[in-house]
């Protein structure tokens, strides 16, 4: 047997959760600074039944005493809360529905004072704006916006997509390390996130977490560095970037992070966290809009709306892992019982790998890239174990619905 070559340090052999419909192609979420196209990743774990750990948590949540869970929450906010003008916790994110529910349901209805910080998308679209817009002003919040050098983060968004196909790379690694910088500069005590990250199969993140202790949080060694597959070096040396328009990308070093209390929570621990329900609570709360028109990709018009790249990164996933933007929507609404599975694998067989043409022209032209060019670069990132090129077209060897070249 022909022995196809493996890329991303994937699975050689592809299967699909019996649960939902996911594949174990999916990498594991987490900031990685030395990240190449080839680089080693740590994919979402099976159990001996078939079952992918994402819908093993979702199963667990149903066993959770959640009004002990709700108490253990009171009793760290009022360990935390002031009343003397200061913030006593972080709430990161764009107005999206996740983070205007997490945000207003700790000031409103628990009275704490958060400030929400954001790390804007690269390209808004209109009614991202206007949710992000409203989520500060309907909903009543301080917020700090840091709007980055834009020439070097239209430049880090090329050389991420041309180095390792993945646009949305240095844009995940600057959302995740503006709140811990903030909670520094602010000395604010708390940041919480809105899902624990167990919800997709990534590491369950602990429930009282030290910032200290969260190594991708920190650097300690600058030279080791990359962004967009280049190394800082390189970006300072070939592409003329000065070092101080590079660290607004990066965590803090590990000597500020040594010195901090800043614990890291997420809401999704402690109250029951159903993505839904968060989207009919802004829609209550904020008048947060969702797409005029369905998501390219997917069946949805709520999840990821704010950035025009968002649907040309699921794309480059399902390039790259054979997983597109319907497979990540209808696993999480499986899990959650809002679709059964054969309606997840209808969905899927429909939408999943649909070219993001909407924004793409745009985008291509922000960027400096050729469409053409684009798309070759698509070929070159195709794993062989994924992908086989028959009559004149590119399909995967293998899907849930049992339609690949090779089922």
């Amino acid at each position: 047997m022909e022995m196809l070559e493996v890329k991303y340090g994937l699975p050689s052999e592809i299967r699909f959760c019996k649960k939902c419909v996911m594949s174990n192609q999916r990498p594991i979420s987490a900031p990685e600074f030395k990240h190449s196209a080839n680089s080693n990743k740590r994919t979402i774990n099976f159990d001996k039944e078939g079952v992918c750990d994402a819908c093993r948590y979702s199963e667990s949540k149903q066993n959770i005493q959640w009004a002990k869970r709700e108490n253990e929450l009171l009793q760290l906010l009022d360990k935390h809360r002031r009343n003397d003008g200061h913030y006593d916790c972080i709430v990161p994110g764009s107005g999206g529905k996740d983070s205007v529910y997490a945000s207003h349901i700790l000031k409103y209805k628990y009275g704490m004072h958060p400030l929400t910080v954001t790390w804007p998308p690269i390209l808004y679209t209109d009614y991202g704006y206007k949710n992000f817009m409203n989520w500060i002003v309907m909903g009543g919040f301080d917020n700090i916006s840091f709007n980055r050098n834009g020439k070097v983060m239209k430049l880090l968004t090329k050389l991420s997509i041309e180095n390792i196909l993945h646009p949305f790379q240095t844009f995940i690694l600057g959302q995740k390390n503006i709140a811990p910088k903030i909670a520094l500069k602010y000395d604010v005590p708390l940041i919480f996130y809105g899902e624990n990250e167990a919800e997709y199969g990534n590491p369950i993140a602990d429930n009282s977490t030290s910032l200290r202790d969260q190594s991708y949080h920190s650097i300690s060694n600058i030279d080791e560095v990359y962004l967009g597959g280049v190394s800082i070096n390189e970006l300072i040396n070939k592409y003329k970037i000065d070092l101080c328009d590079l660290m607004a990308f990066l965590p803090p070093p590990v000597e500020e992070l040594s010195k901090s209390n800043i614990e890291v929570h997420y809401l999704g621990y402690y109250l029951k966290w159903t993505p839904q329900e968060a989207y009919y609570y802004s829609v209550e709360h904020i008048d947060f809009q969702t797409r005029p028109f369905r998501t390219q990709g997917t069946y949805s018009k709520y999840n990821s709306i704010d950035d025009k790249i968002d649907d040309l990164h699921y794309y480059t996933t399902y390039i790259k892992f054979g997983i597109g933007r319907a497979t990540y929507d209808a696993s999480q609404e499986i899990r959650n019982n809002h679709l059964t599975r054969e309606e997840g694998i209808a969905l899927v067989k429909k939408f999943d790998g649909e070219f993001p043409e909407k924004y793409f022209n745009e985008i291509m032209d922000y960027l400096e890239i050729k469409p053409a060019r684009f798309l070759e670069l698509c070929d070159k990132f195709r794993s062989p174990h994924l992908w086989n090129f028959s009559n004149g077209k590119w399909q995967l060897r293998h899907t849930v619905s049992g339609g690949g070249t090779d089922d």
